[in-house]
């Protein structure tokens, strides 16, 4: 037995023993609002039911609107909706600029290849981040290792702990693989009852766990020599034997987290925790409102004992028998229960009541830009406001996702590619952007609209300098104009390669000056020529009539 695969499993043992609580109340989250996921505390068969315990769908809707809402506004596939970037992007020059462009469609090219599984993984998540309010992704080269391979986790399987700066820097996930694909994966270093397996029960399952920590917290002098950051470990449980360790350069798991409370590790979805109480109120009242609802339909009988003589008939064509001695005088035989149904409409209205708050639990609400179509006479400044009240609003919505769990996921792939000649050689790399920290902008909702300003902004500076020209000439100085139309035109999203370098815009300023102190020159010296033509054509006028004159004398 191995005694680091023993202390990896019994530092993941700890893990999953301490974190059993949250799943139980993720259970019941998913009870609510996500059965497909709804099996971390039971053991659920192919075929079994879903929702069965469950008598309105509201819930799961509401839940399913917001996770496909996250995916389609901070990760649209039709637009980019990310842009690398440094943290001192003032510093880089244009050609900096054309090559983080480059590598941004690079980046984007290979996680929309198909065989990555990118777009299935990210919906995945989407959906754990909504109902659980965090998911577990990693990213990794494929077998092949020509490509990127991304897969979305249960969290059932998955337990982690933070360092003393709240990141996440110990991840350890249970792994179950049939028996052959462990042979094919890990020839030769797996147990001999795997091989065996693998051998007469290729689809028996074999447990592993995959651990991935900070290299100074792992004792291997192997790893402590590669002076890389992290180290990926994967054990075979029952054997406790490790039959995969390897230093890494990054962390393979991304595990973005959207509301995290102190003293733990893991986070809460704001949307199911305001929800849960609600979706369970709204399936208690769809219950009565039905079991109102058959009663009005068909409604309870009342019979008169020895009058009816048969079982009473209440289907389409039924026949009940009655006693023809019984002469009604005392009442019908067989008569519908009298019932108020004053408390319907009432109950209906609380239920109304009940799915809208589900609906702003879920931010429902937030998911689409602010109404400026009401008003059609509305000021720029009232656009601006009701576009500003927006921003404030949706804040808590997508600012977790695009720092967690965009900027992470990026960053991961970045980090991969660079290092495995996505974006070709270090030496192609221009100088202004060696030795700075590439970072992520990404395209959202609340990015788009405050980028769109400085567009708006420059017009409006335009717009006053016209104002204030006739009393102070000097006032078009005061703003550096070439500047803020080439900050309008990146924050509208303006390809890079369409911008001149500063440095070709100022040659071809000073050749256009040049060209136009050439073009007066040349306009002085033919306005020069023309006036000595002018007076060359004078003078001639003036001799010819001096001659005129002297001959004139001489003839008198």
């Amino acid at each position: 037995m191995d005694s680091n695969a023993k202390s990896l499993i019994d530092r993941g043992n700890a893990l999953f023993d301490k974190r059993q609580p949250i799943v139980t109340l993720w259970q019941e989250i998913a009870n609510q609002f996500y059965v497909e996921r709804a099996d971390f505390t039971t053991v659920r068969s192919i075929g079994n039911t879903f929702a069965d315990a469950l008598t309105t769908s509201f819930p799961l809707l509401a839940r399913r609107e917001l996770g496909d809402g996250l995916g389609s506004m901070l990760r649209p596939k039709e637009k980019e909706w990310f842009f690398c970037e440094t943290t001192r992007q003032d510093r880089v020059d244009t050609e900096g600029k054309k090559w983080l462009e480059r590598a941004t469609q690079a980046q984007r090219r290979a996680m929309y290849d198909r065989r990555t599984q990118f777009v299935r993984s990210a919906k995945q998540g989407d959906h754990d981040f909504a109902a659980f309010g965090q998911a577990c992704l990693t990213v990794n080269l494929n077998r092949a290792r020509d490509g990127f391979l991304f897969r979305t986790w249960h969290l059932r399987d998955v337990a982690w702990v933070e360092d003393a700066e709240g990141e996440v820097n110990e991840v350890h996930r249970k792994w179950k693989m049939f028996a052959r694909d462990a042979a094919q994966m890990f020839p030769g270093r797996v147990s001999a009852k795997t091989v065996e397996k693998a051998e007469k029960e290729p689809f028996a399952e074999v447990e592993f766990r995959h651990v991935v920590m900070a290299a100074g917290n792992y004792d291997s002098l192997t790893i402590q020599r590669s002076k890389l950051p992290w180290v990926s470990v994967v054990v075979e449980t029952d054997a406790a034997e490790i039959v995969e360790e390897q230093p890494s350069r990054g962390k393979q798991y991304v595990i973005p987290r959207w509301q995290t409370v102190s003293g733990s590790q893991y986070a809460y979805s704001p949307a199911t925790v305001a929800a849960l109480p609600d979706a369970r109120l709204i399936q208690a009242m769809t219950l009565t409102i039905l079991e109102a609802g058959e009663r009005f339909t068909n409604p309870p009988l009342v019979a008169v004992r020895d009058a009816v003589r048969s079982d009473v008939q209440v289907f389409a064509g039924g026949i009940t028998w009655v006693d023809m001695e019984y002469d009604e005088r005392l009442g019908a035989a067989l008569r519908p229960l009298t019932q108020d149904r004053a408390g319907m409409p009432i109950g209906m209205d609380i239920r109304n009541d009940v799915r809208d708050m589900i609906a702003r639990a879920f931010y429902l609400n937030k998911l689409t830009g602010p109404s400026l179509s009401d008003n059609p006479q509305m000021t720029a400044f009232e656009v601006g406001q009701r576009v500003q009240e927006y921003v404030r609003q949706a804040l808590p919505l997508f600012e977790p996702m695009e720092q967690d769990y965009n900027g992470a996921l990026c960053d991961e792939v970045f980090d991969l590619g660079l290092h495995n000649g996505l974006f070709g050689s270090f030496a192609d790399m221009p100088p202004s952007l060696r030795g700075q920290e590439i970072r992520f902008r990404f395209e959202s909702p609340l990015t788009e609209i405050i980028d769109s300003q400085k567009g708006a902004k420059l017009l409006n500076a335009k717009q006053l300098l016209a104002q204030v020209a006739d009393v102070a000439p000097d006032a078009a100085h005061v703003v550096d104009w070439s500047g803020a139309f080439r900050d309008a035109l990146e924050g509208n999203r303006t390809p890079m390669e369409w911008i001149n370098d500063p440095a070709k815009i100022a040659a071809m300023a000073q050749a256009q000056a040049q060209e136009a102190q050439r073009q007066q020159l040349l306009a002085g010296m033919q306005q020069s020529a023309d006036i000595a033509n002018t007076l060359g054509q004078a003078g001639k006028g003036f001799a010819g009539a001096a001659q005129q004159a002297q001959d004139a004398g001489m003839m008198a």
